[in-house]
């Protein structure tokens, strides 16, 4: 097992800030960007990740997938309006091996509907596999695993 140097984890706690940046500004072309082009990205409530079944509430594999999911966000979806604000913690560096950084952070959503209180809407943590390419570090992996089973009616954007 290898570690980071400053440099390397500096890098990486920048992807934390900016990807989490990106959803709170509702840039969601930028979105797919902080992923590898083959990639998973899977949203799963926490008590089917411990008991190892692989449902999951969103499934994504492929930065064109994610692609497609901003397109249905933009085009298709119809919701309520709400802004979204992201606070991540910092990433826990579980091993780096094979040029992969395995890596896990907490995290909490909060919703404000317009006109409304803000609300927390979402908490779990994500599991990711970050791997370097020529534009800097992207998420090859990310499983969002939430503590809740109960979502308000569905998720419409990315965690």
């Amino acid at each position: 097992m290898s570690r980071l140097n400053s440099e390397e984890w500096f890098e990486l706690t920048q992807l934390y800030a900016e990807y989490a940046s990106a959803l709170d500004a509702a840039d969601w072309d930028r979105w797919p960007e902080f992923f590898t082009e083959v990639c998973s990205y899977r949203l799963q409530p926490r008590e089917n990740h411990e008991r190892g079944f692989p449902l999951a509430t969103l499934s994504f594999e492929s930065r064109g997938m994610l692609r497609d999911r901003v397109y249905g966000i933009r085009e298709t979806l119809f919701h309520d309006p709400y802004y979204q604000r992201h606070v991540v913690g910092t990433p826990l560096v579980r091993r780096v091996e094979d040029g992969r950084i395995h890596c896990e952070a907490n995290y909490a959503v909060f919703r404000t509907k317009l006109s409304q209180l803000t609300t927390v809407f979402n908490v779990g943590r994500t599991i990711d596999e970050v791997v370097r390419t020529p534009q800097g570090l992207k998420f090859a992996a990310r499983l969002v695993v939430y503590d809740s089973e109960m979502i308000p009616n569905s998720i419409i954007y990315p965690i």
